[in-house]
Parts: C-alpha cells; structure tokens; sequence
C-alpha cells in the first residue's frame, strides 16, 4: 500500500494544534527575555503572537483550499516556483532536525538529574530511539502520545494561570504572597525599565519559541476531515496565543518584580511557583519541561519525515523518500531524518562550541524565513483559488493583500533589526541562516535548470483545487 493514510483522529488533530504552539522555549527562554524588557516583554509576546496570528490565517486559507503534508512548502512549489517550494522545505527539514538534537540534550540534562547512573548522552539516545519507534510504528501513534504530551503541557499552563491569577488578586487560599500584585507592572523601574527598543530586542529572544503553530498544517493531510481540521485549528490560534504566551507570562511578571534574581536564576515559571511556596517547584517544572521537550521531539521528527515525504513527492528528494509502509509510514523520510538527529547530537558532545554552535545559528532564522515565504505565496495563491476553484475560500486572510503586505513588511523589518544586535548573537544567526539558505537556493535553482521534475505535487494541488469539495467554516 502506497501513501499516507488518515490515521489522525479529531482529538488529536485538536491537541497537536493547541500543544503546537506551546514549546519548550516559553518556560526555558522567558526568563531572558523578562531580564531584557522587564514587564514590557508582554509586548514583545503580543506583536510575535500578532504575526503567527496573521502568518497563520494566510496559511490556513491555501491548507484548506487544498490539505497537503507539504503545507506551505507545496503552496509555495504552486504559487512562486519549484526553486521555492524546494528552497523552504529543505530549510524547514534542516530546522528540525537540528531542533531534534536540541531537545533531546535538553531532555537528557533533565533525567540525567533524576537518574544521574545513565550518563547524558545515553538518556539522549534512549530518548531518539523510543520517539523514532513511535512515529514508525503508525501515524496514529504519534498522534496518541502527542495527545498526552500537550495534555500535559496544556493543562499545567492552565492551572498555573488560575492559581498565579487567584495569587496576584490576594484570593488564593493559604497563600500570602507579599510580592505578587498588579503593581510588580510599574513599581520597579516602569512598565519598560529599559526603554521602548527593549520590546524589539524581546522580539528576539521570544520569536524562536512560537515555532511549531503551522505543525496542525502539515498534520491535517494524514486527518479523516482535513478541511475541517485546517478550518478550525486556523480559527483557534487567536486564543490559543492569548492564554498560553500572553496570559502566562502576564502571571510570571505580576507574581514577581520583574527584576527578582530567581527569575534568572531558577527560571521564570519556577522562581514564580517558588514565591507562592508550592513545594517540589523546581521539580513539577522540570516534569512540565521535559514533556515539552519529548512533545517537541515526538513532533519535531513527525514533522521533518513529513517534508522530507512531500519533497520525494515532489521529486526535489529521493524518490525512497515518498515510498511508503503498509501503515502508511514513510520509512525512509523519517529513518534519514533521525540519522541527521543523530549526528548533531553527536556533534552536540563532540563539537559543542564550533559544529554543533554553527548548525543551530545557521537554522535559527529559518523561522522568520517560512513566515516570509507563505507570506508571498499567500498573494499569489488567492489568485489561483479564486481564478480555478472559488468555492475552496473557506479560510480568508483578512484585509487581504494589505495585511498580507503589512506582515511581510514587518518580518522584514524583525530581520534587519536583527541584523543590528550583537549583543543576542542575531546578527551571527541572520547571517549563517542567510548563508545556508543561499547554498539551498543555489541547488534549487541548478536542478531547476539541469531538468525537468520526476514527479509533480504542484499537478496534484491543481487537480485536488479542481475537485469542489466545500465545508462550512467553523
């Protein structure tokens, strides 16, 4: 049997997207970015939220009109050209599989911690392996333990905002907090202690952590509705960033002066359990992490093997690639996936402050550069759904194309200011990231010229948006 089959279930479809956009990176990356910008980092999370928001509406509209496991990447193979759906699946691959060795080191730290017998590099490994079974044994496997791991990461975000926000209003029973208050926002230096260019400088360190919220996308095409799985995972990132982000880190910054030394030395969400005198803090957040780490992971490699089919597809990677288990697994896309993981865990060990240092600078702009592409491809595919399949419009980038323009504009924008801080490394990733995209780009546009495709994903979007298959939005 030949293809991906529709192995997600609504349930899972609902918590991979909600569990998306909550990475590791909002409990390990807040706290510096509250030492930079004080209590004004809430802007800096709200004009990041803003983006994906908008980034996300303008993916949703082209993944519903036509559900692929390429996503954007086969969007943009239709709308701006082969070198372009090849160049950003390629980068996006390459940004996952460095995300792979990241989280599994993190991971490893962690049980290290509780099982210090083991030593790192084989919690790492035990790790990869145990992740890499799950997603070859079914989709609906990953799709399982991916319900369990945002679960997890879902309801404790929950519960801290509840029990943070009954502290920070003096109603939560047997806690006297001294030090939490809506006041935290102002009395220590202002709402921005360090001025209003420090929200920019937030934008930085924060815009890392919202990656993940276009997974619901690509996971939509192995979904029994993918349509409706697209619809409503679209219509659903406005809140899912308002609570999430704005609202936890909005407890953090109100239970504690912004400039406590605990948040930098414990970490934003424990130095904030810690003032309310939960005990084992430290350790329920490193529960709480480390099943983000393993969520992370489980669909960093979900995600990645994902691309790397859609590309075999497409004929922009070996055909092994496309080829598929009876399960509907492409064996091949993951296992090359993995194996990448694999080494720059190695080199993680290995080469820690040279190899190891450049693949993740060279892969942290990567990001701002998917945002970019679905922004252009969105501008031209609206013409194309509209010009051979009008009735496909169930998702619509609002104020389109001004808003569209508008938010290209701005990631632009991120880019070059980004270009200015040494302070963070920024200039050094925008740069290394530029490099490997430009080698990307290079491959693409040779290939391009040596010959024609094998095999054409961008004849499958237009036979998929000739079919009339319309659902009611959400």
């Amino acid at each position: 049997m030949t293809g991906l089959q529709a192995g997600l279930k609504n349930r899972h479809l609902s918590m991979i997207a909600i569990g998306g956009v909550i990475g590791a990176g909002l409990f390990v990356g807040s706290s510096s970015g509250i030492a930079t910008a004080g209590p004004g980092i809430l802007l800096s999370y709200a004009l990041v939220g803003t983006l994906v928001v908008l980034v996300m509406r303008m993916l949703g509209e082209m993944s519903a009109a036509n559900p692929t496991s390429g996503s954007f990447s086969a969007h943009a193979d239709r709308a701006l050209g082969r070198w372009a759906g090849f160049s950003i699946g390629w980068l996006y691959w390459f940004f996952w599989v460095v995300v792979l060795a990241v989280e599994a080191t993190a991971g490893a730290v962690i049980l290290n911690g509780w099982i210090p017998a083991v030593p790192q590099w084989g919690w790492a490994l035990i790790v990869m392996v145990v992740l890499t079974a799950t997603n070859l044994v079914s989709v609906g496997s990953y799709g399982e333990f991916e319900f369990w791991f945002a679960g997890i990461k879902v309801v404790a975000i929950a519960a801290f905002i509840v029990i943070g926000g009954l502290a920070v209003f003096g109603v939560l029973p047997g806690v006297d907090s001294d030090q939490a208050g809506l006041g935290n926002l102002t009395d220590h230096g202002g709402f921005l202690p360090h001025g209003a260019g420090a929200i920019l400088t937030g934008v930085l360190l924060v815009v890392f952590s919202f990656m993940g919220s276009e997974i619901a996308t690509l996971a939509a095409g192995e979904s029994e509705n993918p349509q409706q799985a697209v619809t409503k995972a679209t219509n659903s990132i406005i809140w899912r960033v308002a609570v999430f982000y704005l609202g936890s880190i909005f407890v953090v910054v109100t239970l504690l002066p912004w400039n406590d030394p605990a948040i930098k030395k414990d970490g934003s969400y424990v130095a904030a359990l810690d003032s309310l005198g939960i005990a084992h803090a430290g350790q329920i957040m490193n529960f709480i992490v480390l099943t983000s780490v393993l969520s992370c992971l489980n669909s960093g490699l979900y995600t990645a093997s994902r691309m790397a089919y859609s590309l075999g597809e497409r004929g922009d990677a070996p055909k092994a690639f496309a080829r598929t288990t009876g399960r509907g697994v492409p064996l091949a896309a993951i296992v090359a996936s993995v194996v990448f993981g694999f080494v720059a865990v190695f080199f993680n060990y290995r080469f820690p402050d040279s190899v190891f240092l450049f693949l993740v600078n060279s892969s942290g702009a990567v990001a701002l550069f998917v945002w970019l592409v679905i922004c252009f491809s969105q501008l031209r595919m609206r013409r194309i759904i509209q010009a051979e399949a009008p009735e496909k419009l169930v998702v619509k980038m609002w104020l389109y194309p001004y808003l569209t323009w508008a938010t290209a504009a701005l990631i632009v924008f991120v880019l070059g200011y980004m270009l200015t801080d040494t302070e963070h490394d920024g200039r050094k990733t925008v740069l290394l990231s530029l490099l490997v995209a430009a080698v990307v780009l290079v491959i693409a546009f040779a290939r391009e010229k040596v010959g024609p495709r094998r095999a054409t994903d961008s004849a499958k979007v237009r036979v998929d948006l000739d079919e009339s298959d319309e659902v009611q939005v959400g």
